[in-house]
């Protein structure tokens, strides 16, 4: 099943895609959100799918606005260092505990949308993600079971101002700047993937070159490790997300460094669940 949250004739509206045309799933009498729904439990989910994929009114693709999948995340986890080629080009030793941290939703736009390059930084660095979207509550998650408490997965580009990240060794600063990031194009419901979406190609581009290739089965803490671990200190909820970390080729270890600039058009692409692109524009 694959969900993508939209703007259509001036609403915001919860969509279930197929091939090239979305159904209204808020039409139907949905809610107008995937937190909600994924709120809602199982049963919505699976009658959400049931009612879309019977409903005859489609909408082409090509008339929507594509937002982030999911709209107000009670938390959003990112994983630094989660490649052992990452944490290597950048010097660090790979971590033998995942390197967490808070995203903000107000620091991510969705697919399509501009990448805001702020005016007081030239350091805006690419990296591409694959989220972790949880859609069953729990605390002190057994690894074993995790898996259970995953809805499904997308895609994110963690865009980073480096001169501010290293300002201090708390990251918070560099990874929140207002619509620095990117989260989409849709959620894709865990059973259409592998278990835990191990064996995922994940491949970033800025302007169609290559800048970074890797596997999802390289990272150093799988799904179901990130899982049981940000569940210890607090609940996880239906719409939490984990933003499982990025892999080597980033822009600031290259020599000459290669940041994002207006004009640019930043992608990520993962193995069964898309394309996220953005283009790049500078703060006014």
């Amino acid at each position: 099943m694959r969900l993508m949250a939209f703007q259509y004739q001036g609403q915001a509206a919860l969509g279930l895609r197929l091939g090239s045309e979305v159904v209204n799933l808020t039409a139907l009498g949905f809610p107008t959100d995937l937190d909600a729904l994924l709120r809602a439990g199982p049963e919505a989910m699976a009658a959400a799918h049931t009612a879309g994929q019977k409903a005859r009114h489609r909408i082409p693709l090509a008339t929507v606005q594509y937002l982030p999948p999911v709209a107000h995340p009670a938390k959003a986890i990112a994983v630094g260092l989660n490649y052992k080629d990452h944490a290597a080009e950048g010097n660090f030793q790979p971590p033998t505990y995942p390197v967490l941290f808070h995203r903000y939703p107000s620091s991510w736009v969705g697919h399509g949308q501009a990448l805001l390059r702020p005016k007081v930084s030239e350091q805006f660095d690419y990296e591409g993600e694959m989220v972790v979207v949880i859609g069953k509550a729990g605390r002190y998650i057994d690894k074993a079971h995790a898996l259970d408490h995953v809805a499904g997965y997308s895609i994110f580009n963690d865009g980073s101002l480096r001169d501010y990240q290293f300002k201090s060794t708390q990251w918070m600063m560099g990874k929140n700047f207002d619509a620095s990031g990117s989260f989409g194009p849709e959620f894709v419901s865990a059973d259409e993937l592998s278990p835990g979406a191990t064996g995922l190609k994940l491949q970033t581009r800025l302007n169609g070159q290559v800048v970074q290739t890797t596997s999802t089965s390289d990272m150093i803490f799988d799904v179901a490790t990130l899982v049981s671990v940000c569940s210890e200190p607090f609940a996880l909820e239906p719409g939490d997300l984990i933003i499982s970390g990025t892999p080597a080729g980033v822009g600031f270890v290259r020599k000459p460094p290669l940041f994002m600039k207006k004009g640019d058009v930043c992608e990520v692409e993962i193995e069964g669940l898309g394309i996220l692109s953005n283009p790049v524009v500078d703060e006014i």
